[in-house]
């Protein structure tokens, strides 16, 4: 993972490369340490996120954030502003689906505990 857009350490196994023909997909397990969160950012084409374990957080921004927890299913519209990662108390591990490439900001969200 590009360390630069996590504020601290995550890890990610691809399960697929992205394609390019017809819309650029990937899907990868993502594994946020506690209290870890990644950086503000946006999918061109959306994305899905399916919490496997462990309880986090996701926000979009303009809009407050929301616990999820395993089990739980979170899509993200093309375009939009957000963030997710782990509680203060455990880890958190998702699958996740990009669609399109994938745009990072510069700025770390305030952690929501």
């Amino acid at each position: 993972m590009e360390v630069g857009h996590f504020t601290g350490l995550a890890r990610s196994k691809p399960l697929m490369e992205a394609t390019k023909q017809p819309t650029s997909a990937s899907v990868a397990v993502v594994r946020f340490e506690p209290g870890v969160r990644n950086f503000w950012h946006s999918h061109a084409g959306g994305q899905m996120l399916h919490v496997i374990e462990g309880e986090g957080w996701v926000q979009a921004k303009g809009q407050e954030a929301r616990r999820i927890a395993t089990g739980d299913t979170v899509a993200t519209e093309p375009n939009e502003v957000h963030w997710h990662g782990a509680g203060r108390i455990g880890p958190m591990v998702h699958v996740v689906v990009n669609f399109g490439d994938t745009t990072w900001l510069t700025e770390s969200p305030a952690p929501p505990e």
